[in-house]
């Protein structure tokens, strides 16, 4: 059975930074991208960013541009999220997903992504 387990959410003020950890198991991913979204309250799921299968790649919603970046470790079967300057309207739940299709990017939307974590709850305070 396969597994998104995201981790290192939590409440952080203004400008601070979180890391946030996605473990996968059940499969490994090596092959495929796998991304970040988020959900607000009364919001739809936004894509947040993404890495390509080798880590060579790598996409972004403009709202994060220059403050996060996105890796991943293939030998850990893990993906990360390091978000720096955080803001207050960066408050959400944040979800890990992969890709099934090998070697495909995909759209900037959730349509791609076949496998999700739970969520982390990030807060940020002003």
């Amino acid at each position: 059975q396969v597994q998104l387990v995201e981790s290192g959410g939590g409440l952080v003020q203004a400008g601070g930074s979180l890391r946030l950890t996605c473990a996968a198991s059940g499969r490994t991913f090596s092959s495929n991208t796998m991304g970040w979204f988020r959900q607000a309250p009364g919001k739809e799921r936004e894509f947040v960013a993404a890495i390509s299968w080798r880590g060579g790649s790598s996409y972004y919603a403009d709202s994060v541009k220059g403050r996060f970046t996105i890796s991943r470790d293939n030998a850990k079967n893990t993906v990360y999220l390091q978000m720096n300057s955080l803001k207050p309207e960066d408050t959400a739940v944040y979800y890990c997903a992969a890709q099934k299709r090998p070697y495909y990017i995909g759209t900037y939307s959730t349509e791609p992504y076949d496998y999700w974590g739970q969520g982390t709850q990030v807060t940020v305070s002003s």
